[in-house]
C-alpha cells in the first residue's frame, strides 16, 4: 500500500500536500504529513510499528490509547484549575476514517497517526543546566500525570526490560561459551570489566530487593527518557511533553529518573574513546534534580527518595552490562561498526558508573535537600 493512501485512510481535514521522512529514530518507520486547507495546515506523524522490537503492535496500540485517555483527561483537569507555569502538551492518537486507532496493510504492518507536538523541538544532547533542569521538570510532569495509573490496565510491551537480574543471568549464560572465553583470555581490557561487573553483582539489585521487600512500589514508567525525547518549547524554553511512548511499561520510576541522568550528565556520550573526558555533570545533575522534585515531589514517597541514588548508579551499569554481553556474544543485539565497539561502549558507561560512586555523598546530600 503506497504511503499516500495510508495517510489518507486517517482522519485529518484539509488535503495530502507533504509526505516525507522524519526524525533521526532507529525503530519505527518515521513520516511527516502536511494536510492543508484553505484556512488551515495540519502537520501529523505516521509511523510502522516496527514488529522486531514490538512483536505485537496492536498491544503497543492498545497501551498508547489508555495511556493518553489517562493523561489527557488529568491534563485538562489541570489546565482548568490553572495549576501549572505553562501549557503542557502531549500527542493525540488520529483516528481513522472508520473510527479505529491504526491501519494494518496488505502485509500485517500496523500503521498510526499521531499529531505533532508544534513549535517544540528535543535536543540530542544537554544544552547546559537550565535546558537540564526542563528535561527534569518535563519527566517529573510525566511521572507525575501516570503516577495514578493501575498498572494492570497496560500490558508490558518489552517484558524483561530494565529488570537487571535478567541481564546478568544472560551475561552469566554468555560467559559458558566457547567463544566467550576464548575473548576472554585474549583480552586484558575484557577480564578487567568483567572484574568490574563481579564486584558490583549484588550492587545491581538494591531496586529488585526493594520491590520484594515491599519498600518500593511499581507504578508507571516511560522505559526510554533520553533527552531528545523531551520536547522543549521554541518559545519559552520550557519543557513541554515527553514523546515515544511505546515502551511506558509498569515498573519503577526509578529506571527513568537514573536512565535520564545517565544519559543527561556524561557530555562525552556513549561513543568517547577517551575515558578521562566520561565524567558525571554534577551541575547537570543538581538542574535536573530540581525540575524533577518540583513536578513529582509532591507524590514520591521517603522510601522512593532514599533509592533516587542507587538508580543513578544503577543505569550505566545495567547498560554497561548489556554492552559487555553483547561484544561477548559476538555483536548480535546492538549495532556496531567495529568489533570492539560494544566493548568501548561497555567501559565508558563503567567509567561513568565510578564517576558516580566517587561523587556518592554529594549526589546524596543534593537529593536530601530537594
Amino acid at each position: 500500500m503506497e504511503l499516500t493512501v495510508l495517510a489518507n485512510k486517517f482522519s485529518v481535514r484539509g488535503r495530502l500536500v507533504s509526505l516525507q521522512p522524519f526524525g533521526n529514530g532507529n525503530i519505527n518507520d518515521t513520516f511527516l504529513a502536511i494536510y492543508r486547507n484553505t484556512f488551515t495546515e495540519t502537520q501529523a506523524i505516521l509511523q510502522r510499528v516496527n514488529r522486531a522490537v514490538f512483536p505485537k503492535p496492536e498491544v503497543i496500540m492498545s497501551n498508547m490509547h489508555e495511556i493518553c485517555k489517562h493523561c489527557h483527561e488529568k491534563l485538562e483537569d489541570d489546565a482548568k484549575a490553572a495549576r501549572d507555569d505553562r501549557v503542557w502538551q502531549m500527542p493525540r492518537i488520529i483516528k481513522t476514517k472508520d473510527a479505529k486507532d491504526y491501519v494494518v496493510d496488505e502485509n500485517g504492518e500496523v500503521w498510526r497517526m499521531i499529531t505533532r507536538i508544534m513549535s517544540a523541538k528535543a535536543f540530542d544532547v544537554a544544552q547546559g543546566p537550565e535546558h537540564a533542569l526542563e528535561c527534569g521538570a518535563a519527566l517529573g510532569h510525566f511521572h507525575y500525570l501516570i503516577s495514578d495509573m493501575d498498572p494492570s490496565s497496560i500490558t508490558d510491551p518489552l517484558p524483561g526490560f530494565h529488570i537487571t537480574s535478567g541481564y546478568l543471568s544472560q551475561y552469566d549464560a554468555t560467559l559458558e561459551k566457547p567463544t566467550s572465553k576464548e575473548l576472554m583470555t585474549s583480552s586484558m581490557e575484557a577480564r578487567r570489566l568483567a572484574k568490574f561487573v563481579e564486584e558490583r553483582r549484588n550492587l545491581a539489585l538494591c531496586l529488585e530487593k526493594a520491590v520484594k521487600a515491599g519498600e518500593l512500589k511499581k507504578r508507571m514508567f516511560h522505559g526510554d527518557p533520553k533527552v531528545n525525547n523531551i520536547m522543549i518549547d521554541d518559545i519559552t524554553g520550557k519543557g513541554t511533553c515527553v514523546i515515544d511512548l511505546d515502551t511506558v511499561s509498569p515498573g519503577l520510576i526509578h529506571i527513568d529518573f537514573g536512565d535520564a541522568l545517565r544519559s543527561i550528565c556524561n557530555p562525552a556520550g556513549e561513543e568517547e574513546s577517551n575515558l578521562s573526558k566520561v565524567i558525571f555533570d554534577e551541575d547537570l545533575c543538581a538542574a535536573f534534580c530540581k525540575g524533577y522534585m518540583r513536578e513529582a515531589g509532591a507524590f514520591l514517597t521517603p522510601a522512593d527518595r532514599q533509592y533516587l541514588y542507587d538508580s543513578i548508579r544503577l543505569l550505566p551499569f545495567e547498560l554497561g552490562l548489556r554492552f559487555f554481553q553483547d561484544y561477548l556474544n559476538g555483536n548480535v543485539y546492538f549495532k556496531t561498526k567495529t568489533p570492539e565497539q560494544n566493548l568501548n561502549r561497555a567501559r565508558v558507561q563503567f567509567r561513568l558508573c565510578e564517576s558516580i560512586e566517587a561523587r556518592e555523598r554529594s549526589i546524596r546530600d543534593l537529593i536530601s535537600r530537594l
